[in-house]
């Protein structure tokens, strides 16, 4: 009899029993809300391997595609073959460093006497009965990962910090793919799933703080365009047609709005709060640079800045802000998820056992890897120690060759994990659009690099990089390191300030409407910088310019 698998785990497989039943006896927690009838959709599951092994897909598990399963459908009916499945609910690292804005506290949901009152742009709005507390919460919902403050707002202290797996991987590793599922006939599937995981983690989020939810009367949502509008409910298909615009950002050019922010109420949503508790969509930049990038504004201070930086959040979907608050320029680079787990045959996110650093010393590698957990694949940060090392030991070419003309390269002899040919090319270009991105940005904005007085970098696994090796193979761009500033997740920081201040809320839909969008590819040489981003060498001030 085969072993069922779910991560370091095994159970004898039994004919019958569902993958849910297998999680109840790992004591793996599986959201759901229907009972185990296929209603919900949210036990969604990951087969590793075995999918042949399991009872065919049913009429419930349709809006499904690749290698996708509904925990509560599938069921073993051959116990003659391994099977490995994940939860799509594991945790990421959460960041416990990074910027940290001093704001005051002033939100637009107070205590007003006996009462809970929204200050909104509408006026004041009563929603409850002071019940002896006001919570809310700020939420950076990404591509890959989404992170949560859960936040006392009668004082501004964050209560809770957590952070999951994008439950939307189904329709798509990156926001084109999600776009074009939506625009199918399962159309919403992307938003009741975001909203039902939203849920489930505000559920431990007030067991574990002993709170209600009835308590909690405000969210501030960030995330890039496609992500924010998904949530909310809104039709992402013109964002995925040129000139790649959110209906907001429409409406707002054509004058009829006033801002590209958002308010929903929370009971229109399906989240479990306060069903008079309001939702706020943070303001976009342009096009694909959405709210996440304006929460990074916010928390790095970008509205009081008198030299011109360069802001980089790196992720899916890496956003590149450069200048001063005089005059700032924006772009947005469709990174894909290479260094976040997607596309390396053994690349993982920064879940436990990932390799997070890497280095090649007198011939013999040393890894190191989260929670010092025997390693299972490799993250991010992992993958950039590599590609630096391989290149400073000669072990590969600038062209992501390898020297000695073999196809991979093994990181650790008794390990089954490598690097192949395959994984260097699809990193090679997740890289390019990095140096796509920086590069035209900083040639746009007319300053040589060296006149940047600082390189902030953001972004989920960027605060665990080595900023050595990301300027050594052209990932960052080519500042001298004492002015790189690692700021954790700044957009999850900017979201919290929007939640806990009203004043800074407003200067941020302000700033906004002064960004300067840059679209890469329509740079006449938009390609040539992609071919030179392609190779592991750093991004110099002369290859910034034109050719």
């Amino acid at each position: 009899m085969s072993p069922l698998i779910h991560g370091k785990r095994r159970l004898d497989l039994e004919t019958g029993r569902s993958l849910f039943d297998y999680a109840d006896s790992l004591r793996v927690r599986v959201p759901t809300s229907c009972g185990r009838n296929g209603e919900c959709h949210e036990c969604i599951v990951e087969i590793k391997q075995g999918w042949d092994a399991l009872t065919s897909q049913t009429e419930s598990e349709s809006f499904l595609r690749g290698s996708y399963r509904l925990a509560c459908q599938a069921r073993v009916q051959d116990p003659s073959e391994d099977v490995e499945f994940a939860v799509l609910r594991r945790q990421p690292r959460i960041l416990t460093t990074g910027v940290k804005r001093e704001v005051k506290c002033g939100p637009m949901t107070v205590r007003d006497g006996d009462d809970v009152v929204f200050k909104g742009p509408n006026g004041a709005i009563r929603i409850d009965k002071y019940r002896g507390g006001i919570y809310g919460i700020a939420v950076d919902v990404g591509t890959t990962t989404v992170a949560a403050n859960f936040v006392d707002m009668e004082t501004g202290r964050v209560l809770y910090t957590s952070s999951f797996e994008n439950p939307q991987r189904f329709g798509g590793s990156d926001v084109m793919h999600r776009i074009s599922y939506d625009g199918g006939e399962f159309c919403g599937e992307l938003q009741s799933v975001m909203v039902s995981s939203i849920n489930f983690e505000i559920g431990e989020a007030c067991k574990r703080l002993g709170i209600r939810r009835r308590h909690i009367y405000e969210i501030v949502a960030v995330g890039n365009s496609t992500m924010r509008d998904l949530l909310f409910g809104l039709d992402v298909q013109p964002i995925g047609l040129k000139p790649y615009r959110s209906s907001t950002e429409t409406d707002f050019l054509q004058g009829k709005r006033n801002t590209t922010a958002l308010y929903a109420l929370a009971s229109d949503l399906g989240l479990r709060i306060h069903p008079q508790a309001n939702v706020y969509g943070g303001p976009l930049v342009g096009s694909h640079v959405g709210s996440d990038a304006a929460a990074d504004m916010l928390a790095v201070g970008m509205d009081e800045q008198t030299e011109p930086v360069l802001l980089v959040d790196v992720g899916t979907n890496t956003e590149v802000i450069a200048g001063t608050k005089e005059r700032l320029l924006a772009a947005s680079c469709p990174a894909g998820p290479a260094f976040e787990g997607g596309e390396v045959k053994y690349g993982m996110p920064g879940y436990e056992g990932a390799v997070e650093s890497f280095r090649i010393d007198d011939g013999r590698a040393i890894c190191r890897t989260i929670d010092n957990a025997d390693p299972s694949g490799i993250c991010g940060s992992g993958l950039i120690d590599l590609l630096a090392e391989l290149r400073r030991h000669g072990i590969m070419t600038e062209l992501g060759q390898f020297n000695d003309g073999s196809f991979e390269f093994r990181l650790l002899p008794d390990r089954d994990l490598s690097l192949s040919r395959a994984d260097v090319s699809a990193l090679a270009q997740a890289k390019a659009a990095n140096y796509c991105g920086q590069s035209i940005v900083i040639r746009r904005y007319g300053l040589p690099l060296e006149n940047f007085k600082r390189l902030y970098l953001a972004g989920g696994f960027a605060n665990y990089v080595d900023a050595r090796n990301a300027v050594e193979i052209g990932f960052i761009a080519g500042v001298p390191l004492e002015r790189i500033e690692k700021v954790g997740n700044a957009s999850l920081e900017g979201a919290t300030i929007m939640l806990t201040s009203a004043k800074m809320r407003s200067r941020i839909e302000n700033l906004v409407k002064t960004v300067e969008h840059v679209e890469l590819e329509t740079e006449p040489d938009f390609f040539d910088f992609f071919v030179e981003g392609c190779q592991f060498k750093p991004m110099l001030s002369e290859s910034l310019q034109p050719s």
